[in-house]
């Protein structure tokens, strides 16, 4: 059975008539009488009561158009779903970011634009982002490093200081920005090996021959948060990734130009791909 058989069947049996059925399908009378009796012929059935000029189904008929219908009410819903897919009027948009401060504000420019696409979020170290990304379980990624590597296309979004914060009893606490060369024997936290934060903060105390006394190497921002408010050393971060609270107090490092950065990326060959070209337009990068 051919689908175009199947629709003039369907055209004919909702109309009540080849002529209003040819109308409708934009064809002639003679192909879809054709295409009707084809598939009468293929399984030896009649699918129509003909008198004179007016057909009813026959009870395999009727059967016939219940099947139709659930066929053809799906493919239009197919339809709808691709084309509004394809406007960005509706559809998903998987995002994984090395975290929630890099991200945040492209999420909010991409629903003000496109509030009809549903949009989550994981988050990861950089590995993590690029292996979403390779298994397709995201879209677009966002890191705070250059993906060098020929599978991905890497644009850079936007660049933050790095400051180094303090509990409030801290000697730091009353400044607003310290030299490098002040962190020498400072107790120190650390983020995990792999950390962009913690490779910035290090290639500046080697510039300038500082070095601290490491205390603890604590993946999770909120475990060294804690540790820092109850006084086990200072620590690095990112200044869009700093929250402010009681106990705490921030300070920048005025000799040395210290930064992370936020690049968006994504997978050379879905570059092109409707949803993520959009993500990179709303942002204002061309992948």
């Amino acid at each position: 059975m051919r689908l175009t058989q199947l629709r003039s069947f369907h055209a004919v049996a909702t109309s009540g008539s080849f002529t209003a059925a040819a109308h409708s399908l934009h064809v002639s009378q003679p192909t879809v009488t054709t295409q009707v009796g084809q598939l009468e012929a293929l399984y030896k059935v009649e699918l129509f009561h003909r008198t004179g000029r007016r057909v009813r189904p026959t009870e395999v008929g009727e059967r016939l158009l219940l099947l139709s219908r659930q066929i053809f009410g799906l493919e239009a819903e197919a339809v709808q779903l691709l084309r509004e897919t394809g406007e960005l009027r509706s559809g998903r948009l998987r995002v994984a970011a090395v975290g929630p401060s890099h991200v945040t504000r492209m999420l909010v420019a991409f629903n003000q634009r496109y509030p009809g696409v549903k949009v989550t979020v994981s988050t990861g170290n950089s590995q993590a982002v690029l292996d979403r990304l390779l298994d397709y379980s995201a879209d677009v990624g966002v890191l705070a490093q250059v993906a060098r590597d020929g599978r991905f296309v890497s644009v850079p979004y936007s660049e933050h200081p790095v400051v180094i914060f303090c509990n409030a009893a801290h000697r730091f606490a009353r400044r607003r920005s310290i030299r490098t060369a002040e962190l020498q024997g400072e107790k120190l936290i650390l983020r995990e090996q792999g950390s962009t934060t913690r490779k910035a903060i290090e290639q500046a105390l080697r510039d300038a021959g500082v070095e601290p006394q490491v205390v603890m190497e604590v993946a999770s921002r909120e475990i060294i948060r804690e540790a820092v408010v109850q006084g086990v050393g200072v620590a690095a971060v990112s200044e869009v990734e700093y929250v402010p609270g009681a106990g705490l107090h921030a300070v920048r490092i005025s000799d040395a130009q210290v930064r992370t950065y936020a690049h968006v990326v994504c997978l050379a060959e879905r570059r092109d791909m409707r949803i993520v070209r959009a993500f990179f337009e709303v942002i204002g990068a061309e992948p």
